[in-house]
């Protein structure tokens, strides 16, 4: 499965604040660090502070951080805050609805696939990934 680009920063920005959950991190330190474009960064981290994942907090030495441990983020809710999450399999062909008296070959393959990612994105959380990474 391919992320979004939207989706990819936004791992990537959290996967960093979960590292030090304690720091505040400004908008400008995020950019440099993680090379994200300035605009797309502050709409995405816009999205991700009204989503209630992370915390803006105001003033001269303020920033961002996150708003609940890393072991409380599921990777479907990052999803969902950033590009919406769709818990329902969808028709391999893109239609709005699958012709079900009439489906294609892929079907039960293409349902039963969507069925596990959607499952793994919903159990998997962001201390996961993290811990995941400091293992390699």
């Amino acid at each position: 499965m391919t992320f979004s680009k939207t989706t990819e920063y936004a791992l990537r920005v959290l996967a960093l604040m979960a590292g030090d959950d304690k720091k505040l991190y400004s908008s400008l330190e995020l950019h440099k660090k993680l090379k994200i474009p300035k605009k797309y960064l502050q709409r995405l981290l816009t999205d991700l502070s009204k989503s209630g994942l992370i915390k803006s907090i105001q003033g001269r030495s303020g920033g961002f951080l996150l708003a609940k441990k890393a072991g409380k983020i599921k990777i479907s809710e990052i999803i969902d805050a950033v590009e919406g999450f769709r818990k329902e399999p969808s028709c391999f062909f893109g239609f709005d609805k699958c012709a079900l008296d009439n489906p294609c070959s892929m079907h039960d393959i293409w349902i039963r696939s969507q069925k596990d990612l959607i499952n793994i994105l919903s159990k998997t959380r962001l201390s996961d990934l993290i811990n995941k990474s400091k293992e390699d």
